[in-house]
Formats: structure tokens, C-alpha cells, sequence
């Protein structure tokens, strides 16, 4: 039966530190089915958000609904959560790591298909002590698997995974996505964002700026292309050859707007084909030309004005 109400649904929480607003009013509407990611900087509020979220941390004020009812025991049964630093238990290998908290559940999931899922059937008998970064963080999310959980945490999973590490775990979240489980993830790297999250959060100062898809983000907020040309290009060729161009200053001020940097020189447009032919006409070299299509961190920019690594 169809319904619109969400698995999860967070309203207006607060969580304070004496006069210290770690989070500010949040609230957070997510259905079933999807991979949610929670942005934002190093002391945004991200983690203790999430931690509220996951029943860890108490909030100061506001309410958090599981399928539209106060959270439970059946919540706590049904999700799954990967920090962002576990410590393993030591002198165990994978497999007995897996073995024994796969025995603290009464209804756990197939153990041999989360081991299959996260690309464990190798590591099994390595000691825990003895498996890499990226390893050990597809161990961390088999033992969130265990239980079968209807909602994954997932808190900065891929932090210090070399690039084919990082893929790999991006493919067992497509896999736990396409299996319809409910996803919150959250980390510092944008293209991991894009690629993985059906609606994203941008947090700043403890209060979430704004939200929704990737593609609308990008197209709200930096939804032009940016031209980019050698600092040697004579700027009085480059105004002269688009100056015929159209301006929107009410819309994007610098639009079709010449800008000279230490390295560069760049242009704002959103009509490339118009802007290519105008500095052909203008006999502009265009070998070096570099065409900038905004990201999401060209959105965090626009809105905080500092880079999601600071």
C-alpha cells in the first residue's frame, strides 16, 4: 500500500553543550529505499546528529520518528551502524570476528552472504590485526550487516581508503541500495556524495542549509559552466570579443564577467556555444581553454564559502 509516510523522520532537534548549540533545529524527512548523505564541515554537527539519530545521544529538544512511531527496542533491532573508528577485537581472525557477533543475534542475516556481499571470503582466516584500511572497513560494515538491518549508518566509511578501496565500498552500497535498504551516509568527499546519495544535506554551524538531489543542487545553486584561459590571454581581447554576450546582473552579477587570477584568467557562462564561437570570432587561442562543470563542492563554496577538507 502506498504511503508517504517516511521510515525515518527527524524534527526540529537540538542538542546543547551548556551555551555551546552543537545542533540547531534540524529536521530530516527520509523514505525507505534510499541513500541520504549528511555534508558539511569538521564541526558542522554531523556526528552528533547522526549519533542523536542513532539513539547513542540524547537531544535537547525535538522529536525523531521510526516509521512514524517514538523510537524502540524494534529500532534498535533493525538498523545497523559503522562508526567511524572501530577497534577489532585482537588475536581473532575475520572469521571469528564475524562468527561471534553473528551469534549475539537471535534472528542474524545468512552470515555466507554478507561475507560474500563485502568481499571477505579471502580474509577469513587473517588475523584482525594483519588487514589493511580498506579492509577492515568492509569487515566493520559486514558486522552492521549482521542483524539484517532495514537502515545502515554509515559515518565516513571510505575516510583514508586509498581510490580502489573506496570503489569497492561504493559498490556494496549501490548492492545494499539496490536490495531496498535505507542509507545515511556521511562524508567529506564529494564525488562519493554525487555518486552514492539520492537526496543530500548540506549542515554548517549546526543547522542544515539546504537539501535535495545532487542534479538540483547544482542547478540551484552553480548552475553555470566556468571558461578558463591563460593569464598571458590579453584581457582587452577577451572583453571585446564577448562583449556582445548577455548579462543577467539580478541573476549571477559576475555572469559573462571577465575575472583575472594569480594563475588564470575565467568566465562565466551558460551559453557555451555562444561563448566558444565568440572567442573564435575574436581570434582567441583557445588550446589552453579549460571548461570548469560545476560539482558539489563548488556548492559548498556557495554556501559556507570554505572547502569541506578545512
Amino acid at each position: 500500500m502506498h504511503t508517504d509516510l517516511p521510515l525515518l523522520e527527524v524534527k526540529a532537534i537540538h542538542k546543547d553543550y551548556g551555551d555551546v548549540k552543537a545542533v540547531n533545529g534540524v529536521s530530516l524527512r527520509i523514505p525507505a529505499g534510499i541513500c541520504y548523505g549528511l555534508l558539511g564541515p569538521n564541526g558542522a554537527g554531523k556526528t552528533t546528529t547522526i549519533e542523536m539519530i542513532e539513539d547513542i545521544l540524547a537531544v535537547s529538544a525535538g522529536e525523531i520518528l521510526y516509521k512514524g512511531k517514538p523510537r524502540n527496542r524494534r529500532f534498535r533491532e533493525e538498523i545497523g551502524i559503522q562508526f567511524q573508528n572501530t577497534e577489532l577485537p585482537q588475536f581473532l581472525t575475520v572469521g571469528e570476528t564475524l562468527r561471534m557477533f553473528h551469534g549475539l543475534y537471535a534472528k542474524p542475516a545468512p552470515l555466507s552472504e554478507i561475507i560474500e556481499l563485502c568481499q571477505l571470503e579471502e580474509l577469513l582466516k587473517r588475523d584482525n590485526r594483519k588487514i589493511s584500511g580498506g579492509q577492515k572497513q568492509r569487515l566493520l560494515l559486514a558486522l552492521a550487516l549482521l542483524n539484517g538491518p532495514e537502515l545502515v549508518f554509515l559515518d565516513e566509511p571510505t575516510t583514508g581508503m586509498d581510490p580502489q578501496a573506496r570503489r569497492h565500498l561504493w559498490d556494496i552500497v549501490k548492492a545494499l541500495k539496490a536490495r531496498g535498504k535505507t542509507l545515511i551516509l556521511t562524508t567529506h568527499y564529494m564525488d562519493e556524495a554525487q555518486e552514492l546519495c539520492d537526496t543530500i544535506a548540506v549542515m554548517d554551524q549546526g543547522q542544515i542549509l539546504t537539501q535535495g538531489s545532487a542534479d538540483e543542487l547544482i542547478q540551484h545553486y552553480c548552475p553555470h559552466l566556468t571558461l578558463r584561459l591563460p593569464l598571458n590571454t590579453e584581457i582587452h581581447l577577451l572583453k571585446r570579443a564577448t562583449r556582445h554576450l548577455p548579462t543577467d546582473p539580478e541573476d549571477a552579477p559576475d555572469l559573462h564577467q571577465w575575472h583575472t587570477h594569480k594563475t588564470h584568467r575565467s568566465f562565466k557562462t551558460h551559453t557555451l556555444d555562444s561563448t566558444l564561437k565568440a572567442l573564435l570570432a575574436g581570434h582567441i587561442d583557445l588550446s589552453q581553454l579549460q571548461v570548469h562543470t560545476p560539482t558539489l563542492e563548488d556548492v559548498f563554496l556557495e554556501l559556507t564559502g570554505r572547502s569541506l577538507r578545512e
